[in-house]
C-alpha cells in the first residue's frame, strides 16, 4: 500500500436533484440511496481502503455534517474532517484539502473523488487508481474519463488528443451538459469520454496550478497556511472561506491549465446525479417501474414509487413520474425534468415557511 497515497473526498453538496429525499440536513451522499445497506459515502470511503490507508483519506464537507461524517465513518480522526464554513464550489474545498495534506506529507499524490457516485466493478477502480497515481508523479494533473456508451446530456465531456502510443490522453477540451445532437457528435467522433469529475495530481502540482491560475484564492490560503493543523485552523478557515470566490475546479484550473491529461477508463460509473439516473439503475417490474414503497401501483409505467415504511402509496395512470412521500412532503412529477427539481428548491427557499421543507 503506497503510503504517499493520500484520497480527498468531496462531500459538501446538498443534491439538489434529489429533492426532497435529500434534504439539508441529510443531503444524497448521506443516503442509501441505492438499498445496498450503506451511504453512498460509507460505500465511497470502502472502495479506497484496498489501495490506501484510512489514515490517509480526508473528507470536505459542510461543518454541520461533520458530526454525520464521524457518525458515518468512525475510523476517521476528527482531523480528517475537513468542515468549511460555507459551501464555496468545489476549487475551494481542494485547496483546503492540499494544504492540510501537504502539511502531513510534502510527497503526497492526491486523489479527489466525490463522495457521491457509484461504481460497479471495484477492483477495475483500484488499479486505475493505482495506475494513474503511479504517473501522477511527474508534472501531470490526470483527470479519469468514462468511455460513453450513449449521447448524454446529464453528463460533462472531455475531449482528448489520441497520440496512440499511450493511453493517457492529452486533454484539448472541456464540454459541460451539451444538447442531445451536440452529445452524438461527441460519441460519433471516438475522441470523447465522459468527465467523472475524479482528479489526481501530486500536491505540489495542485498547488502550482493553483497559484498560476487562481492566484489570489493560492495567496488567500498562503496566509493561512501556517495554521492549519492547529488549535488557530477553524478561525483560519473562516477567514480564508469569506475572502475566496465560489468556483469549481473544472472552471477555475482544469479547463486553463496546459498539463491536463485524460484516462479513459472502463468500470462502470454514474454520478447518480438525478431520479432518472437512479431509475435508470435500479431493480424494475415488468413496466419498468422502481418500486421501493409499500405501494398499489395501476396502469403506470417508467416510473420510480418511493416512500417511507408504514405509507401507502397508491399510483393509476402514469408514465414517466415520481411518486415519493418522505416525511413532511409528498411529490408527484415528471422524473427525468431535472431542472424543476431546482425550481422547486429555490421557490421553497423564497417562502417564509419554505425551509422547513428543505
Amino acid at each position: 500500500m503506497n503510503k504517499n497515497l493520500y484520497v480527498a473526498l468531496m462531500a459538501g453538496g446538498v443534491g439538489t436533484r434529489f429533492w426532497p429525499y435529500s434534504r439539508n440536513s441529510r443531503p444524497k451522499q448521506f443516503l442509501d440511496v441505492m438499498g445496498a445497506g450503506k451511504t453512498l459515502l460509507r460505500s465511497t470511503f470502502e472502495r479506497f481502503l484496498p489501495i490506501c490507508p484510512p489514515e490517509n483519506i480526508f473528507v470536505i464537507t459542510h461543518e454541520e455534517h461533520a458530526a454525520l461524517t464521524k457518525e458515518q465513518l468512525p475510523e476517521l480522526n476528527p482531523s480528517q474532517i475537513l468542515a468549511e464554513p460555507m459551501r464555496k464550489n468545489t476549487a475551494p474545498c481542494i485547496l483546503y484539502a492540499c494544504h492540510k495534506i501537504k502539511k502531513l506529507n510534502p510527497e503526497a499524490v492526491l486523489v479527489i473523488s466525490p463522495a457521491d457516485h457509484l461504481i460497479l466493478n471495484e477492483a477495475d477502480f483500484q488499479q486505475t487508481i493505482l495506475k494513474v497515481s503511479d504517473l501522477a508523479k511527474s508534472d501531470k494533473l490526470i483527470t479519469l474519463g468514462i468511455q460513453p456508451t450513449r449521447p448524454e446530456t446529464g453528463y460533462g465531456y472531455i475531449q482528448f488528443i489520441d497520440n496512440n502510443k499511450s493511453p493517457l490522453k492529452k486533454v484539448k477540451t472541456f464540454t459541460e451538459k451539451p444538447e442531445l445532437s451536440l452529445a452524438k457528435k461527441f460519441i460519433d467522433s471516438g475522441d470523447f469520454v465522459w468527465n467523472a469529475g475524479l482528479f489526481i495530481g501530486s500536491v505540489n502540482v495542485f498547488l502550482d496550478a493553483y497559484k498560476k491560475y487562481l492566484p489570489e484564492m493560492a495567496e488567500i490560503f498562503e496566509d493561512i497556511a501556517e495554521k492549519i493543523s492547529t488549535a488557530e485552523e477553524k478561525t483560519a478557515i473562516e477567514t480564508a472561506y469569506a475572502q475566496v470566490k465560489n468556483i469549481s475546479v473544472d472552471y477555475g484550473i482544469m479547463e486553463k491549465a496546459d498539463n491536463v491529461f485524460v484516462w479513459p477508463s472502463q468500470f462502470a460509473w454514474n454520478d447518480l446525479g438525478s431520479w432518472s439516473s437512479l431509475h435508470e439503475l435500479s431493480a424494475k417490474d415488468d413496466h419498468n417501474n422502481s418500486i421501493t414503497a409499500d405501494a398499489l401501483v395501476y396502469n403506470t409505467r417508467n416510473s420510480i414509487i418511493k416512500g417511507e415504511e408504514g405509507k401507502l402509496i397508491v399510483v393509476q395512470g402514469l408514465n414517466g413520474y415520481l411518486v415519493a412521500a418522505f416525511n413532511n412532503v409528498v411529490i408527484v412529477c415528471e422524473k427525468d425534468k431535472e431542472d424543476m427539481f431546482r425550481r422547486f428548491v429555490n421557490d421553497l427557499k423564497n417562502k417564509p415557511d419554505g425551509s422547513q421543507y428543505l
